[in-house]
């Protein structure tokens, strides 16, 4: 250990950090207060974690600045690699909405992902936070020489990177094996350094280093009645080595710094603040060892850089290698910008998310380096294509209207050209159904889909859906068990405007049957049919989805316009004329605080033309998403239960997150709807019908967990409604 009666003049200090996931964040503790007595750092190394934040204090920053950068950062983002919804196609986002788990498929088995996470929110935060020192590729050349430890998985050896790309190296050294994905340097399968040397001093003492401060960041062995569980066992048999290699580790350390860290685990971010004040107060207990050193650098440290917040970049050259399958035409597609152009960081940001979010790449490697004229950064681009183009998929649902679902997909990219994708869902429990969907995505130019789906269920609804007025004199029923069955297919071409807006064009067949078990018209009838006919129309789609999320949004504007011109049908009750059916839905959501959310919705719709079939009318009820026809959801009314061909409809929702992924909601929705309202001016009167709800919400990894309890005015009645896992 470090001693006082130590007199050596102007020594050198290398400082190392252990790795420990976000136990780690306790080295910014302890860097404010080195920095707080002007000792001079002359060389800093780390594994993990301890790379990370030593990468950063190497930059150029001190500790107080990592201390402001970390308190910003969303880690559930980072871990998750939770790409922003703006990122995605609309393709994508239907996935990520829609599917709980997503397995890979190759050679007729199932494969496990290799992590949970690509690591790419992660590159791309470090890639900003070390942009001033992009042109730095030997990292003994930063303001504060600097290395950090990897794995070779392959091998199990340690690799020291000391030299290349610093953001990508850093992110090495931290991919924690399954949750982040193995980094690929030099040819080496890199993985979290900390798997076989979690604290280099050894190392760090061969670069001249006369004394070492050492701050270790890792768990203790576990007692007995801590080793509650199989995974509290096997943890304590991969720390075996590491706690062991640390006894003679902490005897080289000169000022060993350990700080309290027992309450914590490798994924306690939220608990950021709390870890870093105890780092500080570990490393104040080592004071009067800390001003020693201090008092024997003759040399003090330089003068503190200014390290300017990038807002905006130019771009003078691109320059992508990796592509095989996918042109460069793809991917500067898909990137959004090109050569010779200023943008903002966050555009840049943004483009290399759009392009990661195709998942078409099992990574995308991206760094600016100082273009050779030194106005602005020549973009390096180094893409590793995926080789399995197969996936299952898996998700579950219950609400009010399907009851249970269980859903299988098949999803097959490249299956006649390498930019198309084949999907098929087949959903399985109380109401058999399936989507099939073939689509050849051309970016901004005209994509070509064919979609095809079969719906069904059973519902008790209010006669006067169905039944005319002497219908309903004759047989006095006020309800129908009705059992629904719905076969579209559909051709479409499709064009992006930008990545949140899309045009559609196509036709549609349709077969519609409506059959009933409550009333028999005819001598041995087991059901009556009140629809039995095929369609065929023609069909315009114009969308504009900005939310920030599907379900719960905080921001964004969304529009969505259908236009279906019906020209044919096989005409079951004889009464078909050629008719058309527009609606459109406007929703835009604000957030008052990181909490509480505003969401107003408006809907309407009409019928145009001489149509006596109701069958396709608006039908406003229930609670839920992604509804067939034109049936629409209506707080305070059971499915189905207000009908006509035309409607106008608004809603407001508050949403207040009580506390992460655990919502309280409150909506008030009011709508008129008859028959051809926009005739008669009965649209903008008073509203005939309105409902009130609350609600609580968990956001779960297989979707929301809903439980609403609504009521209308009207009716005086109030109804439940229960909603598990995505909408499909």
């Amino acid at each position: 250990m470090f001693s006082q009666e130590n007199t050596k003049q102007d020594v050198k200090i290398g400082v190392v950090l252990s790795g420990g996931g976000a136990k780690g964040l306790a080295h910014i503790g302890a860097l404010k207060v080195i920095d707080s007595l002007g000792i001079r750092v002359d060389y800093i190394a780390g594994t993990s974690m301890g790379a990370i934040v030593g990468s950063l204090y190497a930059s150029g920053y001190t500790g107080k600045e990592i201390d402001s950068i970390f308190k910003d950062v969303n880690f559930d983002k980072i871990i998750n690699d939770d790409l922003p919804r703006a990122a995605k196609t609309f393709y994508e986002r239907d996935n990520s909405e829609k599917y709980a788990v997503t397995l890979p498929f190759e050679h007729f088995n199932l494969k496990l992902p290799t992590a949970l996470s690509k690591g790419q929110n992660t590159l791309s935060l470090l890639s900003k936070l070390t942009l001033h020192v992009s042109d730095v590729e030997d990292f003994s050349k930063l303001p504060i020489p600097f290395f950090c430890i990897a794995t070779n998985v392959e091998t199990g050896q340690a690799v020291i990177l000391d030299k290349g790309n610093l953001p990508q190296a850093i992110t090495a050294s931290g991919a924690f094996p399954s949750l982040f994905q193995p980094v690929i340097i030099d040819g080496q399968l890199l993985i979290d350094g900390g798997v076989v040397n979690n604290y280099p001093i050894d190392e760090l003492r061969a670069k001249g280093m006369d004394l070492i401060i050492g701050v270790d960041v890792q768990d203790d062995l576990a007692s007995r009645d801590d080793l509650k569980s199989a995974l509290d066992i096997l943890l304590q048999i991969n720390n075996y080595r590491t706690i062991n290699d640390m006894k003679q580790k902490a005897k080289k350390t000169d000022i060993y710094i350990k700080p309290d860290i027992s309450n914590f685990t490798v994924v306690s971010f939220s608990d950021g603040r709390e870890i870093i004040d105890n780092g500080e107060a570990a490393a104040l207990k080592e004071m009067d060892a800390l001003k020693h050193v201090a008092s024997m650098q003759t040399q003090k440290k330089t003068k503190h850089i200014t390290i300017k917040s990038v807002d905006s970049i130019k771009i003078n050259a691109i320059y992508i290698e990796g592509n095989k399958k996918y042109t460069d035409a793809y991917v500067l597609g898909k990137l959004k910008f090109k050569q010779n152009v200023k943008l903002q960081y966050n555009s840049y940001v943004e483009g290399v998310n759009n392009l990661a979010a195709t998942n078409n790449f099992e990574s995308v490697v991206h760094k600016l380096q100082p273009s050779s004229n030194n106005e602005g950064y020549d973009m390096y681009l180094t893409l590793k294509e995926s080789s399995i183009t197969t996936f299952f998929k898996f998700a579950v649902h219950y609400d009010d209207l399907y009851k249970t679902a269980a859903l299988v997909n098949l999803t097959k990219k490249q299956l006649l050209i390498k930019n198309d994708v084949l999907s098929f869902d087949f959903i399985f429990g109380d109401n058999i159904r399936y989507n099939f969907e073939y689509y050849i995505d051309q970016g901004f130019y005209w994509s070509v889909g064919l979609k095809s789906s079969y719906n069904q269920f059973k519902k008790v609804i209010p006669a006067t859906a169905l039944l005319t007025d002497d219908e309903l004199q004759t047989l006095n029923v006020n309800k129908l068990d009705v059992e629904l069955k719905d076969l579209t297919n559909q051709f479409y071409l499709q064009t992006l405007f930008t990545k949140d807006m899309s045009l559609s064009l196509g036709a549609e067949h349709k077969r519609l049957k409506i059959t009933t078990e409550t009333v028999l018209t005819g001598n041995n009838d087991k059901k009556t049919i009140f629809e039995n006919s095929d369609y065929l129309s023609l069909f315009g789609k114009a969308k504009f989805d900005s939310y920030d999320n599907k379900y719960f949004p905080n921001e964004g504007f969304y529009f969505d316009g259908d236009f279906h011109l019906y020209l044919y049908s096989s005409d079951f009750n004889n009464n078909f004329n050629e008719f058309s059916i527009a609606k459109a839905t406007i929703g835009y959501a604000y957030s008052f605080s990181d909490k509480l959310t505003a969401n107003i919705t408006t809907q309407g719709g009409f019928n145009i033309g001489e149509n006596d079939n109701p069958y396709l009318n608006f039908a406003l009820g229930g609670y839920g998403n992604d509804f067939i026809n034109n049936f629409e959801s209506f707080y305070g009314y059971d499915f189905i239960s207000l009908s006509g061909n035309s409607f106008v409809k608004g809603v407001l929702t508050l949403d207040y997150e009580i506390f992460k992924k655990n919502h309280i909601n409150i909506a008030a929705n009011y709508s008129n709807i008859a028959d051809n309202i926009f005739d008669d001016g009965e649209w903008f009167t008073s509203p005939d019908y309105s409902g009130y709800a609350i609600g609580y919400a968990m956001e779960t990894f297989v979707g929301p967990i809903e439980l609403k309890y609504t009521y209308s005015p009207e009716t005086k009645e109030s109804i439940w409604f229960f909603n598990l896992g995505f909408w499909f």
